[in-house]
């Protein structure tokens, strides 16, 4: 298990936890640092709870809770590659969040449906200079061969500042570095790191379906950029571009969804940014961490407001956030109408095990509420429910 005494639950380092099926609590209490060596505890990252020195009664409900969890996971697994579909007939694609070249074949054992999420900073961090474009060729071409034909693979071009600072990416000290240079801004501004990554990613779709998205877009003329760099680079090396779209993750390009939607080919909502920037909450501060929560009302709007133009204009919209691996979560997507969900890699079974239980109708109903309840809280338990009584019927 981690245990850290910063950060919060859709912090980079919890995001890593989640990707390897460690159990996680961020944010504790600093008088967490002052325990023992070897001293006894339980970690329960559902709850985000620490116990420490627990009695042999606590042990014996832990490690049965562990095996009945276990048994579970196991009987989901066996259905792994079967797909997504609600109750009443909605399928929902279930794709992986994938960090580095290896986790692709665990994500295709686990039933992924494709990449949802490659995020191609693994190509340039903890090195002293940035990866070529034959290395990056190489890696991208691994990635989507483990996937097969069959498999898209969205990849996101590079998404540094802010809490992922590159040594030989110099980026002036920002007094709000989660509001300066980061994302798509950093690459506009370096426009030769951009067209380098676009022309190993181009080279790989001769192959394989690959598709590019650019983060971190605030406006329309970003995304008019950096879509334009993208057909030039195409042009320039005679093959033919390639589906491009954007992450949703900063307010104003949700609430612009539907001019987005008229010239991007697909949306991917960043719960994780989406709901820091819409709260004013940094989403690695101990003490606001815990108050950031995706289910709010506000968050919840703005994302039926992009699902609606994805509607209107016939175009993917997806979710690649923490929210698509949270079972109220899903539910609430499902409700809002997202068509694909894209998740850490470990509950890949769990997420397509959730769908299949669930009422497409009834989540919608529910996320027309929920909109205009008040808090987070209010909207979590109502859809807590909800998942309750699913597992009732089911």
């Amino acid at each position: 298990a981690c245990c850290t005494v910063s950060g919060g639950a859709t912090s980079h380092v919890a995001i890593l936890a989640r990707s390897m099926g460690l159990p996680a609590i961020v944010g504790l209490d600093p008088a967490a640092l002052e325990l023992e060596d070897g001293i006894t505890v339980v970690v329960d990252g559902n709850e985000g709870l620490l116990t420490v020195q627990p009695d042999e009664a606590e042990v014996e409900s832990v490690e049965s809770t562990m095996q009945a969890e276990e048994k579970t996971r196991a009987e989901e697994k066996k259905r792994a590659e079967e797909p997504a579909i609600t109750i009443d007939g909605i399928k929902i694609t279930v794709a992986a969040n994938v960090g580095d070249i290896s986790s692709a074949a665990q994500a295709v054992e686990l039933g992924a449906e494709g990449v949802g999420l490659l995020r191609s900073e693994f190509l340039f961090m903890n090195r002293s200079v940035a990866p070529t474009e034959d290395e990056q060729y190489d890696a991208y071409l691994e990635v989507a061969a483990r996937m097969g034909k069959e498999r898209p693979v969205i990849i996101r071009t590079l998404d540094v500042g802010g809490d992922k600072p590159l040594s030989y990416l110099p980026i002036p000290e920002e007094e709000n570095p989660f509001l300066g240079e980061r994302g798509i801004r950093v690459c506009l501004n370096r426009p030769e790191i951009l067209k380098t990554q676009l022309r190993a990613i181009l080279r790989v779709s001769q192959k394989f379906d690959v598709r590019v998205m650019f983060p971190m877009i605030a406006d329309i003329s970003e995304w008019r950029q950096a879509r334009q760099i993208m057909q030039q680079t195409a042009e320039a090396i005679g093959i033919p571009s390639i589906k491009t779209g954007i992450m949703v993750e900063i307010p104003a390009a949700a609430l612009l969804a539907d001019s987005f939607a008229a010239e991007a080919d697909f949306f991917s909502i960043g719960t994780n940014d989406l709901t820091q920037y819409a709260l004013a909450m940094d989403r690695g501060h101990p003490k606001l961490a815990a108050q950031i929560d995706a289910m709010h009302p506000s968050v919840l709007r703005m994302m039926s407001i992009v699902a609606e133009a994805g509607r209107k204009r016939q175009i993917e919209v997806g979710v690649c956030g923490g929210l698509a691996s949270d079972l109220e979560g899903i539910a609430a997507l499902i409700g809002i109408g997202i068509s694909k969900l894209s998740v850490d890699i470990p509950v890949i079974p769990t997420v397509k095990a959730t769908v299949r239980r669930l009422s497409a109708e009834k989540c919608s109903r529910l996320v027309r509420d929920a909109i205009r309840m008040s808090d987070a809280g209010s909207v979590r338990k109502a859809f807590k429910k909800l998942i309750e009584e699913s597992r009732g019927e089911n």
